[in-house]
């Protein structure tokens, strides 16, 4: 599988994606949302990574959520194409209506940026298949608006839509303790906690690799 890792303007976590997917041996280019339209053919995959892109003006994500390179995701979607969004990438899979629900501010109003550990709470997404139902994972936080909000709650848990809990302590205040979600065919997956950030035990852990590691398929 060929990935492409979306760059928009403010991306920060661009890099630290790539790096994660090439050390797993995951084809990986860095494409420029501008040039993604001319390319989008060449890619079997699509990871949309974190940052605050276009400054999160507006709200965070709705301006990279309406580029002519959304649409194209947008497209490749309804081909099964796994897609990806870390943080800034989940919220601009919602603002995109990619994905159901909403995040908003944080509960604290304030940025939080700390290792948390999240429960596995469906297999439905392409992502998920292979793990473990109520198996754990360390990952890493950092979001302002990271608390996921939803006026069908029901709705996502009879789909079996809820991929990720919080455990523990809820960071942000998320509906019901959700730190991931997935859409209808389960090949677009949306998480807050940053799997690229846990890929090697020098940097605190690799349980972001169960994630990632769909993309060798």
């Amino acid at each position: 599988m060929k990935v492409a890792v979306i760059q928009f303007l403010g991306s920060n976590c661009d890099l630290d994606s790539v790096w994660a997917l090439r050390q797993i041996g995951v084809t990986t280019d860095l494409v420029y949302y501008k040039d993604f339209e001319e390319i989008y053919y060449k890619y079997d995959g699509i990871l949309i990574p974190g940052g605050f892109s276009w400054g999160d003006y507006l709200r965070a994500g709705v301006i990279a959520a309406n580029t002519s390179c959304m649409k194209l995701v947008c497209e490749l979607s309804e081909s099964d194409v796994p897609i990806l969004g870390i943080c800034n990438g989940f919220q601009i899979l919602t603002e995109a209506g990619l994905l159901p629900g909403a995040l908003i501010r944080n509960d604290s109003l304030s940025f939080i940026c700390k290792w948390v550990t999240i429960s596995v709470e469906s297999k439905k997404s392409v992502f998920t298949k292979d793990l473990v139902i109520k198996s754990q994972l360390k990952m890493p936080i950092a979001h302002g608006e990271g608390r996921f909000a939803t006026d069908d709650l029901n709705k996502l848990y009879k789909n079996n839509q809820v991929v990720f809990k919080y455990l523990g302590e809820n960071p942000n205040g998320s509906m019901d303790a959700i730190a991931g979600v997935t859409n209808l065919n389960g090949n677009v997956l949306g998480l807050m906690p940053h799997p690229e950030r846990a890929s090697d035990n020098i940097i605190g852990g690799k349980d972001g690799l169960k994630i990632l590691k769909y993309f060798l398929t």
